[in-house]
């Protein structure tokens, strides 16, 4: 929902949505333009990221590769156009598609898949030992056809080759043992691809609820889309020679100039970015909580907040807050809930009993979601069963039709391909249901909150474990469900459905949306096979232990001591677990109830969803600033000055992703790299 405005859930959305005509036609320049970066990055980010320890190309929401390049595109094409007056060789319309391509494959090849891809496919081998057992209880669940059969392609991934830094990546290709990977390979690419389609089937299908029913803000897209306008407006030089706009951009490049030149030359004093507060704060007592926190100085995080809502970004800040008191306020009351009581769980983050609220809070806030969508969703039963005639079809990437059918056959196929290989059937609709659940709600806070930069606290299968316990499962059902979670569903710092709404947002009215969506297909999967390629073969070239894996190597061998651990002793679900998980469920109960119901209530819910995440304890502060920056500005300044202090808010977010992207190509030629943005 737009700010606490009542959204139009009535047809009458869509129908005026239908009678709009469509808008620009997207040429093939643009996507193969968009593919050929895209595609790019891809094979570049590993390299970067994993050998070079540089700053990432592509992570979070707004990743930074895309965007810098997206930056010198539209300079270069403004500077084009002043040669060759009336020439339009691209218009900024395409050039943010082609961004868009470069978003939904930046993921791909980190995070979002490639990261830890190979890891979870070799630890249970590779780092088996006595101790722990993994011999004897795990190899025997194991499916062989997801796992390399062979001894030695597992070590010369971790060893790399004999002379492997001496040889040619073209050499390294041809030396891998491709008949022990591609079996697995091959498993893995169909089970990916059908989550991919269905991802894509379910933003075509609700897509209409944010955008026109809702109209959602998407504040990750202002930036982009202010640019865009200033370039088909023949307007980007004034834009950027806005004084605002360059006072804006002077913040981050002389921050990260000093800092940068500082990392490189000690001599050279540094503005510090990080504030260690926790040591203001006691041990034991009602502020104990804080004992840890930490300040980090983002710009750019500033002006997404700034761009962002301000109650949504109030409310980032004032959960972490709040949920940080409820630690030292539990102890102050005597309840010391020791971290045995959490039990077993696969959440990237949680570590205490009282942060298995969000697990009720997911939960609850979906229900939410899908009931302010209830009559989209009769519109979509009643189109795909051919009920009702669809308007404007060449405006979406797929009919709603083939888009509902789609999505049923593509999720009966995940469930059918999860029971396959041993994950009872009920638990397998359960488990598939569950992933997308989770998926769909940190779609829903990334897109509409700004956070570029976000992380689960629990994972979906927490949720199912909280209510049913482990035995249900069984021993290979587990396994099963916690390695196919890992793949995709629990780590979605990068994940791909909030950046396939972002394209459709950014799509939005072409005229030939079918040929897009055929492009994001074939980027798709080109760009699964390039990450693979471009993985494994640095694997090979280095080995693994000589990469930057340390984050993607712990929580793998993680994943499967906790298997093995529920393997051995299936546990029933924890009366703390149950208990917070309700509490957490009743609190955004309230919090829906009051948002929905009260126009003048200041708290949105998916403040909430972040309280416990990772990526809010760095990015709260930022959130902090950015949003006493716009109330003030909106207090005693209105819209009048808002319109002028946003573009020094615009001013931080490009000069942070220059510097950024400055210093990455920079630690490309070096051994090291200054970080702007979180890693």
């Amino acid at each position: 929902m737009a700010e606490n405005q009542e959204p139009a859930t009535n047809e009458e959305s869509l129908t005026s949505y239908a009678g709009k005509k469509s808008g620009q036609k997207i040429r093939l320049r643009a996507i193969v333009l968009g593919s050929l970066f895209a595609l790019a990055i891809c094979l570049i980010t590993p390299f970067n990221n994993a050998y070079r320890q540089a700053t990432p190309l592509g992570g979070g929401h707004f990743p930074l590769a895309p965007f810098y390049v997206l930056v010198w595109l539209m300079i270069l094409t403004a500077f084009v156009r002043m040669l060759f007056k009336g020439r339009k060789l691209i218009t900024g319309k395409e050039l943010l598609v082609s961004w868009a391509l470069m978003v939904l494959l930046s993921g791909v090849a980190w995070t979002g898949l490639a990261r830890t891809f190979f890891i979870n496919l070799t630890a249970p081998f590779h780092f088996a030992t006595v101790e722990n057992r993994w011999s004897e209880v795990l190899h025997p669940l194991l499916p062989s056809s997801w796992y390399p059969q062979s001894k030695d392609a597992i070590v010369s991934v971790y060893n790399g080759l004999t002379d492997g830094r001496q040889l040619g990546w073209f050499d390294i290709l041809t030396q891998i043992q491709w008949d022990a990977w591609l079996p697995p390979l091959l498993t893995w690419t169909i089970f990916i691809l059908l989550c991919y389609f269905v991802m894509v089937c379910l933003v075509n299908l609700l897509s209409k609820q944010p955008l026109y029913n809702e109209r959602m803000n998407f504040p990750l897209l202002r930036v982009p889309f202010v640019m865009q306008e200033a370039l088909d407006e023949t307007g980007l030089g004034r834009f950027f020679a806005n004084r605002f706009l360059i006072a804006g951009l002077a913040v981050p490049v002389c921050l990260h100039l000093l800092n940068g030149l500082g990392f490189y030359y000690p001599s050279i004093p540094q503005i510090p970015t990080l504030i260690l507060a926790g040591k203001y704060f006691p041990k034991v007592g009602l502020l104990s909580g804080f004992f840890k926190l930490k300040i980090y100085l983002y710009p750019a995080f500033i002006g997404f907040a700034f761009l962002t809502s301000k109650q949504i970004s109030f409310s980032f800040w004032f959960f972490f807050i709040l949920g940080t008191l409820l630690f030292g306020l539990l102890s102050v009351l005597g309840l010391n809930i020791p971290a045995a009581a959490l039990g077993v769980t696969f959440g990237p983050t949680i570590s205490r009993p009282e942060e298995t609220q969000m697990i009720g809070a997911y939960i609850v806030f979906f229900l939410f979601l899908a009931w302010l969508a209830r009559f989209h969703f009769i519109n979509i039963v009643r189109q795909g069963f051919g009920f009702k005639k669809e308007d404007n079809l060449e405006s979406e990437w797929l009919s709603t039709r083939f888009a509902f059918w789609g999505f049923i056959a593509g999720s009966l196929a995940i469930v059918i391909w999860c029971h396959s290989f041993g994950l009872p059937l009920l638990f397998s609709i359960l488990v598939v249901f569950a992933f997308f659940m989770f998926t769909l709600v940190a779609m829903r806070v990334i897109c509409q909150g700004g956070i570029a930069y976000f992380t689960l606290t629990a994972a979906p299968m927490d949720g199912l474990m909280a209510f049913f316990g482990a035995k249900p499962f069984t021993s290979l059902g587990i396994l099963v469900a916690a390695v196919i979670q890992k793949v995709l569903f629990v780590d979605l710092r990068e994940s791909l459905m909030p950046s396939l709404l972002h394209a459709r947002k950014i799509t939005d009215k072409a005229r030939n949306n079918r040929f897009i969506f055929f492009a994001i297909a074939m980027t798709l999967i080109a760009g699964v096979v390039i990450s693979f390629l471009a993985m494994l073969t640095l694997c090979y070239k280095f080995g693994m232990r000589e990469l930057q894996l340390d984050w993607a190597t712990r929580t793998t061998i993680s994943v499967y001591d906790n298997v093995y651990s529920l393997v051995e002793s299936p546990v029933k679900p924890g009366d703390w677990v149950l208990i917070f998980s309700i509490a957490g469920a009743v609190v955004m109960l309230v919090l829906v109830i009051c948002y929905h119901r009260f126009y003048w209530w200041p708290i949105h819910p998916i403040g909430y969803l972040t309280a416990y995440s990772s990526a809010m304890r760095i990015l709260w502060f930022s959130f902090f600033i950015g949003w006493a920056c716009n109330a003030l500005c909106m207090r005693y300044g209105g819209v009048g000055l808002f319109k002028k202090l946003r573009n020094f808010f615009i001013g931080l977010i490009i000069g942070d992703f220059f510097m950024a992207g400055t210093w990455a190509i920079i630690g490309i030629f070096s051994h090291s790299s200054y970080l702007v943005l979180p890693n």
